[in-house]
């Protein structure tokens, strides 16, 4: 990340051309993808970009699974409680180069449970728009254990195995503008 390519200053994610998305083995035999439709994200970025920072959250009520039923049971205590655990939040703790690629780590906290994750950073540009907003966009991936962060229901199936898997696979694609 060269500093010429994403320039110092405070950013903002534009949630309109993002994207917070999941996937997780269901029944054993295949993936069910779903995402949230509600979250922010601030980028700080220094002169020296590889010392930049995020912050997030994700307003955890806004799961989308594109099946209301499931994604009423996940909001409940049998998942994500929503009721006592409204959002989820990322704070990074440092950048790391990784081949042309970088390494983002931080603390996510899910369920008021906090464990520290890497993500694969993906730095995919940056432009002006045409209405002089500079623009930069990111992509990220990292699988976490959902029952490390408390979402720790288990379904077992009769012939072995289970409903839901543990591992949750994420992909963050993100775009921010810089703020004047």
């Amino acid at each position: 990340m060269a500093a010429q390519e994403l320039k110092a200053g405070t950013w903002k994610i534009d949630a309109s051309h993002s994207t917070v998305g999941f996937s997780v083995r269901h029944m054993m035999v295949s993936k069910v993808r779903g995402r949230f439709d509600k979250f922010d994200a601030t980028l700080t970025v220094p002169e020296d970009a590889t010392q930049s920072s995020v912050e997030a959250t994700i307003d955890a009520s806004s799961i989308n699974t594109d099946n209301a039923d499931r994604d009423n049971h996940i909001r409940s205590a049998d998942f994500f409680h929503v009721e006592n655990n409204p959002e989820f939040s990322f704070r990074s703790t440092g950048l790391a180069a990784d081949g042309e690629d970088f390494v983002l780590k931080g603390d996510l906290t899910i369920k008021g449970n906090t464990h520290p994750v890497d993500l694969k950073l993906e730095f995919n540009g940056s432009t002006v728009d045409p209405y002089g907003l500079d623009r930069s966009g990111f992509s990220a991936t990292t699988t976490i254990s959902r029952k490390e962060f408390g979402v720790d229901i288990e379904m077992p199936m009769d012939g072995g195995g289970v409903v839901v898997g543990d591992k949750i696979s994420i992909t963050i694609d993100a775009e921010f503008t810089r703020q004047a």
